[in-house]
This record gives C-alpha cells, sequence and structure tokens, in this order.
C-alpha cells in the first residue's frame, strides 16, 4: 500500500482514537510505533527500531531516548516521545543532548500527532534550534507526505534529505518573519514603506499609522491573490458540478458573500490548508466547500432577506457577516465531519 494511503490512514485513526489515549506510553504504542511502521522501519526488528536507547550525557550514565532507528547498522535518526496532548515548544533541550552525543543525522520531536524533524545545518553534531520541517498528521497536506516520502525506509536517500532540509529551513524561517510582520508589523519593516510614501519623520506616532496602513494593505493584497485563485477554480468547475446552473447569468457573487467566505476561511486556517477551502455560488443560496466538492459543504451562507448560515443540522441565524465569527465552534465541526 502507498505511502499517501497508509498516512492517511494513521491521520484518520488518530483521530478517532486520541480522545482514548491517555497517556505518553499509549501514545507511543497507538501513534507513534505505527507511524515508523509506515515509513517502512520494522518496529519489531530490535536491530532496526531501538527503544529506550542509551544516549549517555557526559558524566550521566544510562540516559536514554524514547527511540532510536538504525540504518546500516548506524544510528540515523532519534525520537524524543512525548503525550499527544502535550506542547513541544518546550522540550527541545532533552533531545539537543541526546542527538549531540550521537551519531544522528536526525532527531524527531514528536507528540504522536505533530512531528519536528532537526539535522545539525548551522553546525556539524550540534543540533539545530529550529526544525526544518513540521508534520501534523491531523492536518496533512500533500507536500508534507512528499517530504516523509524522503524518509521511507526504501527511498531514503541522506543527501537529498539535508539539500531538502538546507531549503526548507530558509523558506519556513522566510514564512515565520511574513506572517509576524503582517499580524505585527515592526518599526523597522513600518519605515521600509513609510519612508518611501512620505517625508516625516519617523516619529512614534507616524510609524503607528503606517502600522494600521500596512496591515490593511497586506490583508487585501492577500485577499485578492486567493479572490483570483478561487475565481480561476470556479471557472473549472462550472465545466463539471451543476454547470447548467453556474452558467446562468443571474447569478452574481455579491461582495457580501465573498465577505463571509473569506470570514470562514481565515477561521478554518488553524485547521487546514485555506487552499482547500473554496467556495460555489448558486441562485439560492452561496455554498462553502471543501477542496472543491460540493458534496462536502461546510455550510450555506443565505444572504438574501433575512440572513442566516446552514449546517448540515441546523440553522443560525445572524444579523450581520462579522457575526460568522460567533459560529467558529460550529464551523470546526463541520469541517470535521467533512474530513472524515
Amino acid at each position: 500500500m502507498s505511502l499517501d494511503i497508509e498516512i492517511k490512514k494513521l491521520s484518520e485513526r488518530i483521530k478517532d482514537l486520541k480522545t482514548k489515549v491517555l497517556t505518553e506510553e499509549a501514545t507511543k504504542h497507538s501513534f507513534i510505533m505505527p507511524f515508523l511502521n509506515v515509513l517502512g522501519y520494522d518496529i519489531f526488528d530490535p536491530t532496526v527500531v531501538v527503544p529506550e536507547f542509551i544516549a549517555d550525557i557526559g558524566t550521566k550514565k544510562g540516559e536514554k531516548v524514547d527511540y532510536a532507528i538504525f540504518y546500516n547498522n548506524k544510528p540515523l535518526m532519534v525520537i524524543e516521545a512525548k503525550n499527544h496532548t502535550e506542547k513541544l515548544d518546550n522540550h527541545n533541550n532533552q533531545l539537543i543532548r541526546y542527538f549531540n552525543v550521537t551519531d544522528s543525522k536526525f532527531a524527531i520531536l514528536t507528540n504522536g500527532i505533530e512531528y519536528r524533524f532537526f539535522s545539525d545545518l548551522e553546525e556539524p553534531n550540534k543540533m539545530d534550534q529550529n526544525p526544518f520541517l513540521v508534520i501534523n498528521l491531523e492536518n496533512l497536506r500533500e507536500r508534507d507526505i512528499k517530504e516523509l516520502s524522503r524518509f521511507t525506509k526504501d527511498n531514503l536517500d541522506i543527501d537529498s534529505i539535508l539539500s531538502m532540509a538546507s531549503v526548507k529551513r530558509y523558506h519556513r524561517e522566510i514564512q515565520d518573519i511574513f506572517k509576524n510582520e503582517i499580524e505585527n508589523p515592526s518599526d523597522d519593516f513600518v519605515k521600509v514603506f513609510a519612508r518611501k510614501l512620505t517625508d516625516k519623520s519617523m516619529t512614534a506616532q507616524v510609524i503607528e499609522e503606517f502600522k494600521g496602513h500596512i496591515k490593511k494593505s497586506f490583508n487585501e493584497i492577500l485577499n485578492d491573490l486567493a479572490n483570483d485563485k478561487i475565481l480561476a477554480m470556479q471557472s473549472n468547475l462550472q465545466s463539471t458540478d451543476d454547470s447548467e446552473e453556474l452558467n446562468n447569468n443571474k447569478i452574481t457573487t455579491t461582495d457580501e458573500e465573498l465577505e463571509g467566505y473569506y470570514i470562514v476561511r481565515s477561521i478554518l486556517s488553524e485547521y487546514i490548508d485555506p487552499r482547500e477551502i473554496t467556495f460555489k455560488d448558486t441562485m439560492s443560496y452561496f455554498a462553502i466547500i471543501l477542496n472543491g466538492m460540493v458534496t462536502k459543504w461546510i455550510c450555506r451562507l443565505y444572504l438574501n432577506g433575512n440572513k442566516k448560515v446552514v449546517f448540515q443540522d441546523e440553522e443560525m441565524p445572524i444579523e450581520h457577516i462579522e457575526d460568522i465569527y460567533k459560529l467558529k465552534d460550529k464551523l470546526k465541526l463541520s469541517l470535521d465531519s467533512r474530513l472524515k
């Protein structure tokens, strides 16, 4: 069975079982060991997957990392495992110690749902502070599966992984910087734009004024880019699902409908790649759908007359389009049902 199918099955398994998996050991057995098995490593072969691998640190003897993956009789990866309910942000230091005293090329910090991949790109034999790859099995993207395929036993190419890791590290850091500057522009970032647009001195008041301009401008750019992609996708959909209705000249997508779509897309981007959320306009309602599939509608907006949002199980009246923000929990539940 292909990695694509296997990893998606594991993703569904995690969603089904995580409320029943209560301990770190249960996380290892139910989530992490199956993950290693999907990558092609025989979890029952002690020469391949070594649990409780000893990684002596200085004068500390008998220190153990949860797993070591051996390849050609050498440790390839060390893995530090946590309960799936734990956040991983505060657990790097322990893994760094283990990585630095072994010959491993990679280190993985995981809670069975999120996998953070590290190497020694900055300084040989010293684990980087930041991961070069982060995979969340509850929010899998196609590019994640492609990157994971590099780590499968049958396709393993360490040089290829390190080359990818070097590029991915910069991509992740650039994305983080860009995201932070969009959400909370720094003074230096603001000055780059403000000095091109005004001769005013860069006082605190001027900088604060331009922060507002920059945040609004970037949001509009991102919305426009997303809308261009959506309209292109809509154009493709017109030749398939409900083509007769979509081609009806009477259908006009209103600004309010698009605003509602962007609100839903913004809310759900916390749980899924926002590019997977699209829409379909009809004569009677405006549907927000998953992956362009009309049968997987997340909600329907009825904005002509009495405004309401319809889910699979109920209708929710709204007074203003911004009231959709109050329906976050409903939207998440509807999304989860469509991902099954």
